[in-house]
């Protein structure tokens, strides 16, 4: 089954208990300020933060994590560990039949893969929201948390982000989710909640 949803303002998206959403943009898009607005997120937590049965799984959770042992190292050295560690602690909440919800950068389709076969296996679906934002909102956003990705990064980010979404509008299957929502800066802003039932 697929589905693409049109999000209403003040809209709430409903999932399957079980599922696991993965929260997907471009660096700077919005998705940790959106999992910090839904689910009252501090930003100096360290490991997934519980909410009833599901868990919501942000990078910067890992990145504090590991601050203390890898400040002085360069961040291209940081970065694959930091990814590494959000990596497993999606895949273990999965395998331990929590609902999750997760920021990704939705990019990169062997994990999405890994992801949704790790969904199956417990008896659920992947979905996908992807933050729909234009490169100079994304870059802003980067500026203002403090962390700007390198332009060739970000280069091959768009160049990999923009395709996946026109797909998506187009209403092409998005496989390995079962389902997408597409939802630009103002219809994510004035996204309530996240809902599994």
């Amino acid at each position: 089954m697929h589905e693409l949803q049109a999000v209403d303002p003040g809209s709430v998206l409903c999932y399957p208990a079980g599922s696991l959403v993965l929260v997907a943009g471009l660096p700077g898009a919005g998705k940790t300020t959106l999992l910090d607005r839904l689910y009252g997120l501090r930003g100096d937590e360290t490991a997934p933060v519980p909410a009833g049965d599901v868990r919501v799984i942000d990078s910067r959770q890992a990145r504090n994590w590991w601050a203390r042992f890898l400040r002085p190292l360069p961040a291209r050295l940081r970065t694959p560990l930091i990814q590494a560690t959000h990596v497993w602690r999606i895949g273990r909440a999965i395998l331990a039949g929590h609902g999750v919800v997760a920021h990704t950068r939705g990019t990169w389709p062997h994990i999405l893969h890994l992801f949704a076969w790790l969904a199956r296996r417990r008896g659920h679906r992947l979905h996908l929201i992807l933050l729909d934002v234009d490169p100079h909102t994304a870059r802003a956003g980067q500026v203002a948390r403090g962390r700007v990705v390198t332009a060739a990064t970000f280069a091959r980010h768009c160049r990999r982000w923009y395709p996946l979404v026109d797909r998506a509008r187009g209403g092409d299957p998005m496989p390995p989710a079962a389902g997408v929502t597409v939802l630009d800066r103002d219809a994510a802003d004035r996204l309530k909640t996240i809902h599994f039932i």
